[in-house]
């Protein structure tokens, strides 16, 4: 089985290279990202890449999502499983499943529910989707855990949109804290009154989204303003996501809304 890995940055480079060390033949292709991750064959094309692979992953970024399903279509074949790992709101997935079906390809909404750079081939997925019930087993296979939330692509990406609420709220909630905290010199104090909340996993956790949360904002904020139009779309009052992506912003080095 032949896998291609579209985009070569940080997940998609942990992907490949995984993959490409279990023995897995895996081109990959990325015109921003000049380094190939070991045992990877180095594409010059998306169409390159996906032309004779059984297994796409697509880890372009939402914005950029659509635009490589169109270059990689023509190039798949009929039975080919195209996974779509980008975080998206549930309708661009479904717009996506659309394309992929019109193309005759498998498709397959993947939310990637922790930051690979974590856990690497061990960060948990959730599918949905009409090629669904064909990935599973293979990512079993390469001991990905992965479970499936339905055959409607969109299902897997709201789920994970609503995670979001949760886990960036929290983030956002425990920065203004510290850093109110840090005002008034008891910023260690505030930290381990959170962390004993949290349980056993509570100063790890506390100290992965006081890390992460600035290195990565600039991504999570366009997150959380999807899952913002999301919770719209349910007609579902949303302040605290608001209060989320206003920190996001300013992490991110806006200036306040």
């Amino acid at each position: 089985m032949r896998v291609a890995v579209l985009g070569l940055g940080e997940a998609g480079s942990i992907y490949a290279a995984d993959l490409a060390g279990l023995g897995v033949p895996v081109a990959g292709v990325d015109p921003r990202v000049a380094a190939t991750p070991p045992g990877v064959f180095r594409a010059a094309s998306v169409a390159e890449a996906v032309r004779g692979a059984s297994v796409v992953l697509s880890l372009v970024g939402g914005a950029a999502a659509a635009e490589v399903l169109g270059q990689a279509l023509p190039a798949l074949g009929q039975d080919a499983l195209y996974a779509d790992l980008n975080t998206a709101g549930p309708e661009a997935k479904r717009r996506l499943a659309l394309a992929a079906r019109d193309g005759g390809a498998g498709f397959v909404d993947v939310a990637v529910l922790a930051p690979v750079a974590r856990a690497r081939l061990a960060t948990p997925l959730l599918l949905s989707g009409p090629g669904t019930e064909a990935l599973l087993p293979v990512l079993a296979g390469w001991g990905i855990p992965a479970a499936g939330a339905g055959g409607e692509a969109g299902a897997a990406a709201g789920l994970k949109l609503l995670r979001s609420v949760f886990m960036k709220g929290l983030a956002a909630g425990l920065i203004e804290a510290v850093t109110a905290a840090r005002a008034v010199g008891a910023e260690e104090w505030l930290t381990g009154q959170i962390a004993a909340e949290l349980g056993p996993a509570g100063p790890a956790l506390v100290s992965r989204l006081l890390a992460g949360t600035p290195v990565h904002a600039v991504r999570r904020e366009a997150e959380m303003r999807e899952a913002r139009a999301f919770l719209d779309t349910l007609g579902v009052p949303h302040p605290v996501t608001d209060g989320t992506i206003e920190w996001l912003h300013l992490l991110a080095g806006g200036s306040p809304d």
